[in-house]
């Protein structure tokens, strides 16, 4: 569903139309804080309607390995004993270094020839070697997905736009904190720092060359 229901403002009207174009050669899968402390049952902060997502992400990264692209999983992940972790001055703890909590969830599990970043901030890029490895892979494009919508994943959004990577994220890939930070961080993802697409055009993309229509100019 096109994320312009009310109506473009005035201000975001004044953009570029965008379509995106997935390389194989040159995109990654970012699969963000798919985590058990975010999306399992006894985690530490469990996001409502996490599950849902992996059936879509799924088929996301099976076309992406398929089709030779990259699946890079950036995880949540905090060292004990720190004085002051930043997060936790906003959140409550969760995800720390050697836990069950900050493992990926067993529907999403890595194989061997998937990437693996530690983060310790919401965005993926922040302090990490996020880009310094994609820009190894010789990688330009992302392909956005993981909890939640509206902190980690659109804090990795924003600093994969400044690092001038292109941006796809699927919105049935994504869950926020609720329907109207959703539609909100979708909305604004879409104007101003990438391309809101589904997961069935991201896979069509990825084994097709299909090109991504984006949702809020729909």
């Amino acid at each position: 569903m096109p994320y312009c229901a009310r109506g473009m403002d005035s201000f975001s009207s004044h953009r570029q139309a965008a379509t995106a174009r997935l390389d194989p050669a040159s995109t990654a899968v970012l699969v963000v804080d798919m985590l058990n402390d975010f999306c399992t049952p006894g985690g530490l902060m469990v996001l409502p309607g996490s599950a849902a997502l992996y059936a879509p992400q799924r088929a996301v990264m099976d076309a992406a390995r398929s089709a030779g692209a990259v699946v890079v999983y950036v995880n949540d992940n905090h060292r004990h004993g720190m004085r002051c972790e930043r997060e936790f001055t906003k959140r409550d703890p969760h995800c720390m270094a050697d836990t069950w909590g900050s493992q990926v969830v067993d529907e999403l599990s890595p194989i061997d020839a998937d990437h693996v970043v530690l983060k310790r901030r919401f965005s993926g890029f922040f302090q990490t070697d996020l880009d310094l490895t994609l820009k190894d892979l010789r990688i330009d494009r992302v392909v956005v997905m993981g909890v939640v919508t509206n902190i980690c994943v659109r804090s990795t959004v924003h600093d994969a736009f400044f690092l001038g990577y292109q941006v796809v994220v699927p919105s049935d890939c994504v869950a926020a904190t609720g329907p109207r930070e959703q539609e909100s961080s979708l909305y604004d993802i879409g104007t101003h720092f990438g391309v809101v697409t589904t997961s069935a055009a991201v896979v069509e993309a990825l084994l097709g060359g299909a090109p991504i229509a984006n949702d809020v100019d729909a």
